[in-house]
């Protein structure tokens, strides 16, 4: 049956008794309010491992002050319910007290990668963002995490710090899980009125096209421009960036490496972010 712990020593506890007996295990972080994005992800992670462990924590130290940490989508039973049903092992749903002693005075950074893109507009969001899946991957020592790649430069800030404090872990991204309408799934849809809803999947369509019209040969900065004022036209509040990256570095794209489409835009209070490959 699940387990729920809610302090690190328990995790490590549970977790030892896994690496004692040689077994493989995988880790999905979470900060809650599930939905089947999140769900794909724990289903990957069950593929890829002998025992499962999900965390829920709503991370402070990634949101500014202005932003929405006090009305993030909470809602614990309704998360542990849909955990269980797929059979996760262990749930690790730790306080701020937990994760962060009043004297905790560390952050991780990532260079480069955190200033650009989401960073030009969320100075501290990848420290935040670094400093918890550090503590998460070192506290859990898993064999593999699971990211969704519907946050794609997170993904690639989580696989440089892995990669450069050398942590024994192999970072995985799934797959982003869409609405029928194209619409990638996010927590932070809920926000969304119902007239927002209906203008939402725009983003998903116009950075579809910039991957197609990038493929075919057209300018990089001609169709991202086009893509952005579609997006005011349609009624999106402001627009702050389409761009097309390396995939792998994000840093501006070189003949013959591959592409990503990424784009963040503002709809009524609700910023939505999404990527594509070219």
């Amino acid at each position: 049956m699940m387990e729920v712990v809610r302090t690190v020593a328990e995790m490590r506890e549970r977790v030892a008794g896994w690496r004692h007996t040689g077994e493989r295990i995988s880790l999905v972080p979470t900060m809650g309010a599930l939905h089947e994005g999140h769900m794909s992800l724990v289903r990957q992670g069950d593929e890829l491992s002998d025992r499962s462990v999900v965390s829920i924590f709503v991370n402070p130290t990634q949101f500014a002050p202005h932003e929405d940490f006090t009305t993030y989508p909470r809602d614990e039973s309704r998360d542990l319910a849909m955990l269980e049903k797929a059979d996760v092992d262990l749930v690790f749903a730790p306080d701020v007290t937990q994760m962060y002693r009043d004297d905790h005075r560390t952050k991780v950074e990532v260079q480069g990668l955190s200033q650009i893109l989401e960073g030009q507009f969320r100075p501290q969001f990848f420290i935040g963002v670094a400093t918890v899946c550090a503590k998460l991957l070192i506290q859990t020592m898993p064999d593999v995490a699971i990211f969704g790649e519907k946050d794609y430069q997170q993904l690639c800030v989580i696989r440089a710090m892995a990669r450069d404090l050398d942590l024994p872990v192999q970072i995985i991204g799934g797959d982003t899980i869409r609405e029928s309408d194209g619409l990638a799934m996010s927590s932070r849809n809920t926000y969304l009125s119902n007239t927002e809803r209906t203008l939402a999947p725009y983003l998903h369509q116009e950075i579809t096209g910039v991957a197609r019209r990038v493929k075919s040969g057209d300018a990089i900065e001609v169709a991202c421009a086009d893509a952005t004022q579609q997006l005011d036209a349609a009624g999106f509040k402001s627009v702050d960036y389409v761009a097309v990256r390396d995939a792998e570095t994000l840093e501006m794209p070189a003949q013959g490496r591959p592409m990503r489409v990424l784009a963040a835009a503002w709809l009524g209070k609700t910023r939505l972010i999404d990527n594509v490959a070219v």
